[in-house]
């Protein structure tokens, strides 16, 4: 998911103890994180709740070598400039690594100035293809690329019938990329992509146009909650468009800002996430504990969060905290996540070290029970 930058308050400072620690033993992690508009709040706080669980419980099993390990949390309000800045700082600050991020346009700028500086990051959470210009060593992810996800979700689409395809797309490299992707894989099997830029159109506008181009599916390549909001609702109230399918691809439906805007509008919208079908023991018991600590059902995204610091522990103390050996240490990661067996490689077309792949499912909200998920393919 992607929302545009611009400008907005200073960034706060944070740990996993909710404040700066002055530990001089500790091993330092930066985390980069949206935690202010525009940046999207609700996934950096899940993306913050799975990071710091894993603080915690790395501290409980003893640290990094008798060490205790500190998270030293970044605001970029998904704002590239904003993020050059807090790696600088984080920098100066002495961290081992970075960890997090979710928005692709700050994660690209980050993992550019990580790359320069020589500071290890692992990406938790951001997907855009071309998360570096140039291969490097210095950064890996642990989300799928872009183009690999959204891929599965074009199969999807396929698969349900559609060959009509509208994409109300706002202006960003994130959602070019996407709609590039989508039209690259559909038009060879017979799907076509209908662009609708809406600089200029309104959200009520964007119904003629489905009817005018004949489409059976609308994706919404804009943030959340607006201008996405608005086009749901009013698509629904549209009784032309009662046959039409919504979708999400970057999955703006899975957290619970979306059910409470728009209710049982809100449901049968397709969108991707990361996770398996079931979760193993490790899975389950962190989902229990991100409960509690979310007072809510945690998001791919937190898992994502939690997965990133057990990397990165586990690479701290295997290989110790010089950053160098850090970079080079990813290519002999093998740790069970989350979500799975965590290894990285080289996978052609992307820069950074890879995670080849997190498994991904298309799921929708239940119309039948909103909170509730339905698994409508995996890949």
């Amino acid at each position: 998911m992607h929302t545009p930058p611009s400008s907005s308050p200073s960034s706060s400072s944070s740990s996993s103890s909710g404040a700066e620690q002055a530990d001089p033993s500790a091993v330092r992690i930066g985390a980069l994180v949206p935690l202010s508009r525009p940046g999207w709040v609700e996934a950096g706080r899940h993306l913050l709740a799975g990071l710091d669980l894993a603080v915690r419980e790395v501290n409980d099993a003893g640290g990094i070598a008798g060490r205790p390990l500190e998270l030293v949390v970044r605001d970029t309000a998904a704002d590239p400039q904003r993020a050059v800045a807090a790696v600088d700082e984080l920098a100066g600050l002495g961290v081992a690594a970075l960890a997090g991020e979710y928005h692709s346009v700050a994660a690209r700028a980050a993992a550019a100035r990580a790359d320069a500086l020589g500071l290890p990051f692992l990406c938790s959470s951001a997907v855009l293809d071309a998360l570096t210009e140039q291969p490097t060593d210095w950064v890996a992810r642990l989300a799928p690329a872009q183009s690999h996800g959204w891929r599965i979700y074009a199969d999807f689409l396929l698969g349900a019938g559609h060959r009509r395809i509208a994409v109300a797309a706002e202006p960003s490299v994130y959602w070019a990329s996407g709609t590039r992707v989508l039209r690259d894989h559909l038009a060879p099997r017979g799907g076509r992509v209908i662009e609708l830029d809406l600089r200029a159109l309104a959200p009520a506008a964007v119904g003629d146009l489905l009817v005018e181009h004949g489409a059976t599916a609308l994706l919404l390549l804009v943030g959340h909650p607006e201008p996405a909001v608005s086009i749901v609702r009013s698509v629904r109230r549209d009784q032309r468009l009662a046959e039409v399918t919504i979708g999400a691809p970057a999955g703006q439906p899975e957290f619970g800002s979306w059910a409470t805007a728009l209710g049982d509008d809100g449901s049968a919208i397709p969108f991707l996430r990361y996770l398996p079908e079931r979760l193993g023991p490790l899975g389950a018991r962190v989902e229990a504990a991100l409960r509690e600590r979310l007072a809510e059902a945690p998001s791919f995204v937190a898992f994502e969060g939690y997965d990133t610091i057990a990397v990165l522990a586990d690479v701290l103390r295997s290989h110790g905290v010089d950053r160098a050996r850090t970079a080079a240490s990813w290519p002999r990661v093998a740790v069970e996540g989350t979500r799975g067996p965590i290894r990285f490689s080289r996978t052609p077309g992307i820069g950074v070290r890879q995670w080849a792949w997190p498994p991904v499912q298309v799921v929708d909200r239940d119309p039948a029970e909103p909170t509730r998920f339905r698994i409508l393919r995996t890949g």
